[in-house]
């Protein structure tokens, strides 16, 4: 093995040079080339933004000690202090514009702010020199994307041989476009379009009016990872308005917006824990008269019983307020009866047979919750606290509204499934529409029907006005793939003005999934539309994996991610080329880990793999090493139902 790349990491940074705790990028990136044993971080340095200082530290490193790469961190934006590409591009004795290229490119595609900053790569003698923002974020993205080329730049730069190194990326270029099968079902994978930056992903569908002939066989929209779409849908999901509710039995699932504090002690009064007798305790054992009885009572006829006199008891009920003067309460077990009445209802005397403390079996006034204090935090999502809220005189809160959802189904074979009797050739029965609604209401969100469109564009257009007036968040399914009457897409972008944030995702099943905005004017958050594929099971896995956290997002949810458990698989599974969400059975096995057992064949539109699926394995893409998971194999699960006892 070769001897490693030498490494050198420099910060500009003022506030960094004045306290090296500030440096959050310098260490990121340290770590990051120490999880690759191709890597040797030989230097590290923290310099203010001057410019001979930085200077320096590059001449020194490249021409001195002769490291392979340098990689600068800060100063790379648009403030006056930011001098680091004018300090870095005078070293140079050759421009890297490729790599300059890519670190832009793969900000850009996160955030149209990258415009704001300004990379310089290039080489000094032999040395590769490459400059990123301050921000740790953009730092890991950006390196992310470097090291994929980095050994190979080097490698040129350093004249070792490649000869080796191109030979074994036209084979994996061979491969990629001849034998590439998906899941095993034959599949011969020539999509050179999916290829991150070709020519066709302009991020933009063809005019409606196009036809079919002239239409592209490519989709326009790059292939992006399950995790950049996570980020994307998140920057759009933001809470929604606050509102102020009742504490109700319809309270639960809703989020605080705010801390909520107690308007009334609990107890409100001194109260008696058991049944007994209150007592002086001076007084100690002995027989006595009962001179009152308190009993739990509720309405207004409620009054606080006279003050106990020295030398006499009173009856007590759990709960009931204890009189004043008396300073603890005895169990009825502790006490016998040593006088009735002569009918025999009524005690008269009770001998008590033990001594006490005071306090002993009263709760003071406040002792469970005193007046101000928080019951309720803010981001708190409501659930068996809405007795707490209750009990403290709490009527009305103020939490996160939760969003409408509304469910459209398209496509001119798809029929309501109890209005039709019998179905005609080519026609299906609509059960997505079904399925979303019963998992939106499951979740705990407003459901809204809003029935089958055919594929019209007139029609589509009318339906997707009416559903965006009303709802918050718009789901369809069909329409989205490469079809003849695949118009969603278009039809958002050119009729709706919406921003389609992306049309396709790197997964199996649901790589059509299409998420947009609609905007709706000044000072009015826009429209979420989740444009899911007509298969069933796509549109199902995408309304979990990407729909459920958006919502519990705009609920006000403070961790609306959902949850991945690890899971032991029960079969050997074959990976596909792409990142799988495989429907299984989660239960609790014998020796008490959670298990997970696959529902079988699991084709896009094969209902029947949803059927007591409770859990989708979060499934990595094939490849020459792993090319499959044997039985026995830890894989992260997101929790999709209840689970099962084994």
């Amino acid at each position: 093995m070769a001897a490693p790349y030498t490494i050198g990491i420099l910060t500009v940074s003022d506030s960094a040079s004045r306290d090296s705790e500030q440096d959050k990028s310098g260490p990121l990136l340290k770590e990051l080339f120490a999880a690759d044993a191709k890597y040797s971080v030989q230097k590290q340095a923290i310099v203010p933004d001057q410019a001979q200082e930085i200077e320096d530290i590059v001449k020194e490193w490249s021409d001195v000690v002769c490291i392979n790469a340098i990689v600068l961190t800060g100063g790379t934006g648009l403030s006056k202090r930011d001098i680091t590409p004018e300090t870095i591009r005078p070293l140079l004795t050759k421009e890297t514009t490729g790599i300059t290229h890519l670190l832009l490119s793969v900000s850009l595609a996160i955030t149209p702010f990258a415009a704001l900053s300004r990379p310089v790569t290039g080489i000094r003698n032999k040395t590769l020199i490459i400059t990123l923002p301050g921000s740790p974020k953009a730092c890991k993205e950006n390196m992310d994307a470097v090291f994929k080329v980095l050994p190979h730049a080097l490698d040129l730069v350093l004249s070792r041989s490649v000869k080796q190194i191109h030979h074994q990326m036209q084979k994996s270029e061979h491969n990629m476009a001849t034998t590439i099968q998906s899941g095993g079902s034959g599949h011969t994978c020539t999509h050179h379009h999916d290829n991150h930056g070709d020519p066709s992903q302009t991020g933009v569908s063809a005019l409606l009016d196009t036809p079919v002939s002239r239409r592209a066989r490519s989709s326009p929209y790059p292939l992006i990872p399950v995790e950049e779409a996570h980020k994307i849908i998140a920057k759009h999901a933001k809470p929604l308005n606050v509102i102020s509710v009742p504490v109700s039995q319809f309270l639960p699932g809703y989020v605080l917006a705010e801390d909520v504090c107690s308007v009334e002690p609990v107890p409100g009064y001194r109260a008696s824990i058991v049944d007994g007798y209150a007592i002086h305790v001076e007084d100690g054992p002995g027989i006595y008269e009962i001179e009152s009885i308190s009993l739990a009572q509720t309405g207004t006829e409620q009054e606080q019983p006279r003050a106990l006199s020295k030398g006499k008891i009173a009856r007590v009920a759990t709960g009931g307020m204890v009189p004043e003067g008396a300073n603890a309460v005895i169990m009825v077990e502790d006490t016998k009866l040593a006088k009735s009445s002569p009918s025999g209802d009524e005690e008269l005397e009770v001998e008590i047979l033990v001594g006490a403390r005071s306090g002993d079996n009263i709760r003071p006034v406040g002792s469970d919750c005193s007046v101000g204090q928080v019951v309720g935090r803010k981001g708190q999502r409501i659930g068996g606290e809405l007795g707490v809220l209750a009990s403290v005189g709490v009527r009305h809160i103020k939490v996160f509204r939760k969003p409408r959802v509304g469910v459209l189904s398209s496509g001119n074979e798809v029929l309501d499934h109890i209005h039709t009797d019998q179905l005609k050739p080519g026609q299906i029965r609509d059960t997505n529409r079904i399925t979303l609604l019963a998992a939106i209401q499951a979740a705990g969100f407003e459901a809204v029907d809003l029935g089958i469109v055919d594929d019209n564009v007139d029609d589509i257009v009318e339906r997707l006005e009416e559903a965006t007036a009303k709802t918050d968040v718009l789901l369809t399914t069909g329409g989205v793939s490469m079809g003849e009457a695949d118009f969603m897409k278009p039809i958002l972008e050119q009729k709706l003005e919406a921003t389609v944030h992306f049309g396709r995702v790197m997964m199996k099943p649901g790589k059509p999934t299409t998420f947009a905005t609609i905007p709706q004017g000044p000072k009015r958050p826009p429209k979420l539309v989740f444009a899911l594929p007509g298969n069933p099971v796509s549109a199902t896995v995408g309304f979990y994996l990407f729909v459920l956290p958006a919502l519990r997002r705009m609920a006000g949810w403070p961790k609306p991610e959902n949850v991945l458990v690890p899971v032991q698989i029960q079969e050997t599974i074959q990976l596909d080329a792409r990142p799988e969400f495989h429907r299984v059975q989660v239960s609790i096995g014998s020796q008490g880990s959670m298990i997970a057992t696959s529902t079988g064949k699991q084709q896009s539109s094969r209902m029947l793999s949803m059927v007591e699926a409770n859990g989708l394995l979060q499934l990595p893409m094939r490849t020459p090493e792993l090319p499959e998971l044997a039985k026995g194999t830890t894989v992260p699960c997101i929790l999709i139902g209840t689970l099962i006892n084994h």
